[in-house]
């Protein structure tokens, strides 16, 4: 199927449709987003904002913004200990709410970030994708996508692939509805926010034999 990437809606209607709900959504979490952003510098020694390189539309790197769930914590040989280790009840809660997401919206107005799409994953992973998984910087990357609301961190890095290639076919302005909607009934019951035995997720290290073919929609009556 061609890519829907190249549609009026994914040209201009996106990009409408993600100031008119960032801009006024940004506004309404700033009375939330000071009390925890204090209550995680209180419990990170003073940092509470993440930055990281991410790639963005076509690999493009951009600054990614998050709040800091976990303190800078370090074994004896200076390396950071594992999520597990690191993560403490307000961050692992912050975590679960989502609303570490929230500095996103920023993103959003900038244009780095979409509402909706691929999530933006970490800049050492871009060589290691095969032709069809990189297909999914067809788009601008997205705060929630079609991946994260069919099992988020729960499902394998294979399967989240497929996903976000499957939504770079079949972008529109009734999926990108269609996820927000299921985004929320998601992160109020704080699913798939870890992947299986692990605080967080697992790191990805390439896919010896990667699908060549997005499965199907999942149906939501399975999720």
């Amino acid at each position: 199927m061609p890519s829907s990437a190249s549609s009026w809606y994914a040209r201009r209607g996106k990009r409408l449709l993600d100031v008119a709900l960032a801009a006024p959504a940004l506004l309404l979490a700033v009375p939330l987003l000071v009390p925890v952003a204090l209550a995680l510098a209180i419990q990170n020694g003073g940092a509470w904002l993440f930055r990281q390189p991410r790639p963005g539309r076509g690999g493009r790197i951009f600054s990614f913004y998050k709040l800091q769930t976990m303190p800078d914590r370090r074994d004896e040989a200076g390396q950071p200990l594992p999520d597990a280790e690191r993560l403490p009840p307000l961050g692992r809660w912050v975590r679960a709410t989502s609303l570490d997401e929230l500095p996103q919206l920023w993103n959003v107005l900038r244009g780095e970030l979409s509402l909706v799409g691929p999530r933006p994953l970490l800049v050492q992973y871009l060589p290691l994708y095969s032709p069809e998984q990189a297909r999914r910087h067809a788009v601008r990357p997205g705060i929630t996508g079609w991946a994260q609301v069919n099992g988020r961190n729960a499902i394998s890095w294979e399967q989240k692939f497929a996903f976000d290639v499957w939504y770079v076919d079949h972008l529109s302005f009734g999926l990108d509805l269609r996820i927000l909607g299921r985004t929320v009934a998601r992160v109020l019951g704080a699913r798939g926010i870890s992947a299986p035995g692990q605080a967080t997720a697992t790191a990805f290290t390439g896919t010896p034999a990667a699908p060549t073919s997005s499965p199907p929609p999942a149906s939501p009556s399975n999720r």
